[in-house]
């Protein structure tokens, strides 16, 4: 679980919901009573409604739907870190170290491990075994990179669309409520007050909607995606080094070069 995605969510309601309550409190109102003033199931059907049908009409439905369970996946842990970045480092030296000893096909093995668990890595590890020279691994290698970037990054351009939708359809729903409110104005005066309240919600879903769900699910993909692609651009400088049979000594000095000097490799330390 990523605890700081799931405490700022968090602290985003509590400080919204918190706001109304002291407002309600300021005002002699009773908590319960203000926080159900701003309920308003018409108004989010409006918002939430109109965001999806425009998002469906706008893409695929498939991509809709992945782009729904991915912005429910940023609450969970990234699957990359600083000390896998710098654990990747080793395992590359490590590979060195076995191409001196025993040449490019004693790595097959690591290849049917990793098939399962890291296809990118695999894959760029085969080539490497049938003797592809360092600059076609990493040409082809670059290739997938930037293609598998765009893909991921499909979600994350769907999301944003629908942050900008939502608040479009809050102006719708509040227009629809003010048309209401005021084709009723010839009757009781005393309601118009609430009616006009009701009305704005609509807005308010939508702004909050945009900038507490879609947007920052939308940025936060992104930088997962790119820290991905960080590490794959990492791994694939690694293994083009590994076909042009470089010493594992220059190996960690040029991948290090793409790492924050806290988390460099040191070779020597491996050895100890």
């Amino acid at each position: 679980m990523s605890i700081g995605t799931v405490v700022a969510f968090i602290v985003g309601l509590v400080l919204f919901f918190g706001a109304i309550i002291v407002e309600a409190n300021h005002n002699g109102m009773s908590p319960t009573t203000a926080i159900l003033m701003y309920l308003s199931v018409p108004g989010l059907a409006m918002v939430l409604g109109g965001t999806l049908a425009s998002a469906f009409l706008s893409y695929e439905a498939r991509y809709v739907w992945l782009a729904l369970k991915t912005a429910m996946r940023i609450f969970s842990s990234p699957a990359i870190n600083r000390g896998l970045l710098k654990s990747e480092v080793g395992r590359v030296i490590r590979w060195g170290y076995t191409v001196q000893k025993s040449g490019l096909p004693a790595l097959e093995a690591e290849t049917k491990k990793l098939k399962n668990t890291d296809k990118f890595l695999a894959f760029g590890l085969d080539m490497v075994i049938a003797g592809y020279s360092g600059e076609e691994v990493r040409h082809i290698l670059n290739t997938t990179i930037e293609t598998t970037f765009g893909r991921n990054m499909v979600p994350s351009s769907i999301l944003k669309t629908m942050g900008g939708i939502g608040p479009a359809f809050g102006m719708v729903g509040t227009l629809v409520g003010m048309v209401m409110m005021m084709a009723n104005m010839g009757g009781d005066p005393s309601g118009l007050g609430s009616a006009l309240s009701v009305a704005l919600l609509a807005t308010l879903y939508g702004v909050l909607s945009a900038r507490l769900i879609w947007f920052p699910a939308a940025e936060k993909i992104k930088q997962r995606e790119e820290i991905v692609r960080f590490r794959n651009y990492l791994v694939a400088e690694g293994l083009a080094l590994l076909a042009e049979r470089k010493s594992p000594r220059f190996i960690q000095d040029k991948m290090n070069s793409y790492l924050d000097p806290a988390i460099h490799f040191n070779i020597d330390k491996m050895k100890s």
